[in-house]
């Protein structure tokens, strides 16, 4: 019978503590979104030491899920007070896709096709309403349009082709609704057009798992070194 080894056993108490650390993060967001509370609040509330909360509470706070809203009395000075932000709360919510797919079912309903795929493609080019557009060559504002797509969880590379550029994805941030809607798709290209300052097609792959790709033409008059 084989025994595990040291590194065997180290392998198993790190994952050990990671799953224990993982939990006790869950019950410390799960007490916040009750209600604000200071290190001594939730260490009662989760029946853990002090100093195991604080350092979970510093690490939500270095990702951005937990920020400070002033102080409360304490035993022997102000209390810091801790709450989770919002961007944390609408992390956690799991409304939003099938709220927004359905929403995409009533207007396909409801609204004759080219209006609801003008609708769409309105949607994509109000979502670049406070983003400023990128500068440079052509390249250069592509590969701007590639990370703006990551940044809406897309995962995307550029590659050049002959005719110009492709805005490829390994997934597709909308898959939930470009399956049954490929106007999404249309939003998406609209949204990648107007933020490149340039003709885009959309060529995404809704087969199975959707894929993005967008296609992005070098117009006739521009010089083959302003690709460069």
């Amino acid at each position: 019978m084989n025994r595990p080894g040291r590194r065997d056993q180290a392998d198993v108490g790190s994952f050990a503590h990671g799953a224990v650390r993982e939990q006790t993060r869950s019950r410390l967001i799960a007490a916040l979104r009750q209600r604000p509370m200071t290190l001594d609040q939730l260490a009662a509330a989760l029946g853990l030491t002090r100093t195991a909360v604080r350092l979970q509470v510093v690490a939500l706070e270095r990702d951005g899920e937990v920020t400070r809203r002033g102080v409360a009395p304490g035993r022997t000075k102000p209390a810091q007070v801790y709450e989770l932000t919002g961007e944390a709360e609408q992390r956690l919510s799991r409304a939003y896709v099938p709220v927004l797919t359905q929403l995409l079912h009533v207007l396909a309903a409801r609204l004759p096709a080219g209006e609801f795929d003008g609708v769409m493609r309105e949607v994509g080019r109000g979502l670049l309403a406070e983003r400023a557009r990128p500068r440079g060559s052509l390249r250069e504002r592509v590969a701007a349009a590639s990370e703006l797509l990551n940044q809406f969880g897309g995962l995307t590379r550029v590659e050049e082709h002959g005719s110009g550029f492709v805005i490829r994805s390994y997934g597709c941030p909308l898959a939930a609704t470009a399956i049954d809607h490929p106007e999404t798709c249309n939003a998406m290209e609209s949204l990648v057009s107007t933020f490149v300052g340039n003709d885009v097609a959309q060529r995404c792959d809704r087969a199975g798992r959707p894929r993005c790709c967008f296609e992005v033409a070098v117009p006739t008059e521009q010089p083959a070194a302003g690709r460069a």
